[in-house]
């Protein structure tokens, strides 16, 4: 015999706002935590939940646990989450300007000279990628 199902009981803005943030979320992790939520308050089981996104109980157990605390913001990323930027737009940006202008035909000769000025390491296609966003930015 299982175990019963801990129901989250919701009100009627929580659960409006849970089904905003599951069908137009732009973030496709908060959505899917909110599907979480969404499929407690129906009375499924955490392992029924975790079979059905083909992952392990812990993760919807955390989230749950976590809407019950915070709320629906709970639910949300936090900022500073992920990999920190390798160049920084900041402080870096001068120093990589004025390299590639000198060796604009040669992006690895720069990259080189980077590396070294910046004591940083990164590969050619991060200095492509932030050259982009310079010129992205109208800052090219």
């Amino acid at each position: 015999m299982g175990r019963k199902a801990k129901l989250i009981s919701l009100t009627d803005t929580e659960r409006t706002e849970l089904q905003k943030g599951y069908k137009y979320s732009k973030s496709s992790i908060f959505s899917r935590r909110c599907h979480y939520i969404l499929l407690k308050n129906q009375g499924k089981t955490s392992q029924g939940i975790a079979d059905i996104f083909g992952i392990t109980i812990q993760p919807v157990n955390r989230w749950c646990n976590r809407f019950l605390e915070k709320g629906i913001t709970g639910l949300k990323t936090k900022a500073g989450q992920g990999r920190k930027r390798i160049l920084n737009k900041t402080k870096d940006e001068a120093i990589i300007k004025a390299t590639v202008q000198k060796e604009r035909q040669r992006l690895k000769n720069a990259k080189a000279i980077l590396e070294e000025e910046l004591d940083k390491s990164f590969s050619l296609k991060t200095l492509q990628r932030f050259l982009k966003t310079l010129v992205a930015d109208g800052n090219g």
